[in-house]
């Protein structure tokens, strides 16, 4: 993609990247797909990960995948319909690695190996469950993790929690990559041109997901009992019906504003770094 921006809104700095493309990956759209079609995922079985699951005080839990190495802890938190099998996940938690830190990677409510237990799913606004899993880690031997990485949805989690005014943030450095700051933007960039490629995907996977949850539980109270799942094909229709009913929002655009991290920006006083490229074909700017 163009050169990106690392930026902050509380006395930060904005520095243009030197990045240039390969000249045979033309525009956004092939920069973009290119990194998820033709990069593997790298082979992670050497490395051991093992599970640490933390019980939340919902009575729900999370999953993280922890690497039994030495070096600084870092936490890595995915993107929408990510996960470990993610491209540039793996790519991450293999490097770090071999860089001498202990990578601990975040499944996201519900986008483990098991669905969670209860109705409610992981969305770009839930920062408290990154603050109880950091609180947890904080208070055992695991400790608390030396820097955190979110990515696309997650990054959006991890800005906004910075943002938030708690008196403890357990981390003390912090990387967003690919952020959707204002998510209604983002919604709507997804529904221009080609971009609906990426929208198409992504509603499917989050489709299947609902599906594969619900196979063996009772229908959500909060949803519409006559809901059809398979006419829903965008991202405003999904987090209207779905997303903001099973998590206590009063619909769609209650839900944009206040799970976008932009408004949190010049709270943040960790000290933090975001990658964000000019032409992200999946982003508003």
């Amino acid at each position: 993609m163009s050169p990106g921006n690392a930026t902050s809104d509380t006395g930060g700095r904005i520095v243009v990247s030197d990045f240039r493309p390969a000249w045979w990956l033309p525009g956004a759209h092939a920069q973009t797909l290119w990194g998820s079609l033709a990069r593997r995922a790298p082979a992670l079985t050497h490395l051991r990960l093992r599970r640490r699951r933390i019980e939340l005080a919902d009575g729900d839990f999370i999953d993280l995948a922890v690497a039994d190495t030495e070096g600084p802890a870092v936490l890595i938190i995915h993107g929408l319909e990510g996960g470990l099998r993610s491209h540039y996940a793996g790519a991450l938690v293999a490097r770090l690695v071999r860089e001498g830190f202990r990578p601990l990677f975040m499944h996201l409510r519900g986008a483990g190996e098991e669905p969670n237990r209860l109705d409610r799913s992981y969305h770009s606004g839930a920062s408290d469950d990154l603050a109880e899993v950091l609180a947890v880690l904080a208070a055992d031997a695991e400790g608390a993790p030396d820097a955190a990485v979110g990515f696309s949805l997650g990054g959006n989690l991890l800005l906004k929690y910075l943002g938030e005014g708690r008196s403890e943030t357990h981390i003390q450095r912090a990387i967003a990559v690919s952020v959707p700051f204002v998510l209604r933007d983002a919604m709507l960039r997804l529904d221009l041109g080609f971009s609906r490629i990426y929208r198409r995907h992504l509603v499917r996977r989050l489709k299947r997901s609902l599906r594969r949850k619900l196979e063996r539980r009772p229908w959500p109270a909060a949803l519409a009992p006559d809901l059809d799942l398979a006419a829903i094909q965008d991202f405003n229709s999904f987090d209207d019906r779905i997303t903001a009913p099973l998590n206590g929002f009063e619909g769609v655009f209650d839900y944009y504003q206040r799970a976008s991290c932009r408004q949190y920006l010049p709270h943040i006083r960790t000290p933090t770094l975001v990658i964000q490229a000019a032409d992200d074909p999946k982003k508003s700017s």
